[in-house]
């Protein structure tokens, strides 16, 4: 692989990350926020899913001025607008104003996955796209594993307020190596031409980019659906973990903040490697078939079947054991985003629909996604534990998988891009 590359696979990686330290800085604070506010179970699920209600609603408007603007704008744009955001919720008063401060960090992470999801299809051949949208994707794991370390130390010695400092620093710091390094691989000096001839003549769709297609348009493509779908059903369980996790394991296991932070990082620091090594495997599949056959799906419908695990939680009392179901689940939950998302890519012709049909995907993600705190704090609320809450969860994975198996086997070719190549879609098993 190119040093160039290699670069692009840092970046994406990076940016990522910290957006999910960000995260999970408010799941590891709960406790000292619900004190400090005086706020309750309910009103902390509504707070968890805050910055879930700007990023449902913005994620395609960003979508699709990534497709206008590019992505080195746009990505700057979206970094600089949730680092100001997470360094204000720092600031926070009240319930109100963290409110507040919560929706902005959504509205400049939505930019994220159209933004990530576009420069590896410019970035990356084909033949690694698995592997570099697993790599991005688990961004979102390395984060909530070092943050939940790290912030519990940060939270438990420093105050909640510190966390949020750290982490909207660091997104500052990352945002000025972005605006520095990264160019497009047409004229970026940092690759050599091999490289470059290797990165424009394998990275697959049309040579020529068309026009893009209006949203109404992609729409109307059956694949569409079925990835949005999918994805909405492994969002759900991302942002179970990702905003209850620390607060369930403080509550059923005894566990003090920092402690807490410990634990919550085990599943995710088991999941980096493990979605790394799952989106390698999914390109030496696809081996010997082209990508836009759309075979991806079977392993994605495989890895959400197997996080559909943390359906025996209720029965299970050892934490060890706990750790372990969680990690597996983590893992698999991970690795079926990312593939979800390279399925996608796969399947969608133009690369200049690239922005808005992630937008698209990224929307019904996080349109299920959204309800995983809240629903889970009612849960709670209602009934005095979390056994329903993964009930529901498990649930979803399942449908989604069916989702994923049987609707995801045409082209995303919207309006005049359809040819013979669509025989190889629908010959795909």
């Amino acid at each position: 692989m190119g040093r160039g590359r290699i670069l692009i696979y840092v970046l994406i990686f990076t940016a990522c990350t910290i957006n999910y330290i960000d995260r999970v800085v408010l799941s590891v604070s709960a406790p000292q926020i619900v004190r400090d506010f005086g706020i309750s179970t309910i009103e902390l699920g509504y707070l968890f899913s805050a910055f879930l209600w700007s990023y449902l609603v913005f994620v395609l408007p960003w979508g699709i001025y990534v497709d206008r603007a590019g992505t080195r704008v746009s990505t700057a744009s979206g970094m600089a607008i949730w680092s100001i955001a997470t360094l204000l919720t720092g600031m926070s008063t009240s319930f109100s104003v963290a409110f507040f401060n919560r929706l902005l960090m959504g509205f400049g992470e939505a930019s994220t996955y159209p933004a990530g999801a576009r420069t590896i299809r410019e970035w990356m051949p084909a033949g690694e796209r698995g592997l570099a949208t697993t790599v991005f994707n688990c961004g979102g794991y390395a984060g909530p594993a070092l943050g939940s370390i790290l912030m519990g130390f940060i939270v438990s010695t420093y105050g909640w307020r510190m966390g949020f400092f750290v982490a909207g620093t660091l997104g500052f710091v990352w945002l000025i190596a972005w605006l520095v390094y990264f160019r497009q691989p047409e004229t970026a000096t940092f690759i050599g031409e091999d490289e470059r001839r290797k990165i424009l003549s394998e990275r697959g769709g049309d040579t020529i980019p068309g026009t893009a297609a209006p949203v109404s348009a992609l729409l109307k493509c059956r694949s569409i659906w079925g990835t949005f779908v999918a994805q909405g059903c492994a969002v759900y369980t991302v942002y179970l973990f990702l905003t209850w996790l620390p607060t369930y394991l403080q509550a059923t296991r005894g566990l003090t903040i920092l402690k807490s932070g410990f634990y919550t990082a085990v599943p995710y620091a088991v999941a980096v490697p493990g979605t790394i090594l799952i989106g390698w495997l999914s390109d030496r599949l696809l081996r010997g078939a082209p990508v836009e056959s759309g075979r991806r799906r079977t392993l994605v419908a495989t890895m959400m079947l197997c996080s559909s695990g943390i359906l025996l939680t209720p029965w299970i009392t050892d934490t060890a054991l706990i750790l372990t179901v969680f990690s597996i689940s983590l893992t698999c939950i991970g690795s079926a985003v990312g593939l979800n998302i390279a399925l996608l890519n796969d399947l969608l012709r133009n690369p200049a629909n690239i922005g808005r049909a992630n937008g698209i995907l990224v929307t019904g993600g996080n349109l299920v996604g959204v309800a995983a705190p809240i629903v889970t704090g009612y849960v709670v609320s209602g009934t005095g534990n979390y056994d329903y809450a993964f009930l529901v969860a498990g649930i979803l994975l399942l449908i989604g998988a069916s989702v994923c198996l049987i609707f995801t086997r045409d082209p995303i070719a919207p309006e005049t891009e359809t040819n013979s190549t669509e025989l190889a879609y629908k010959a795909a098993p």
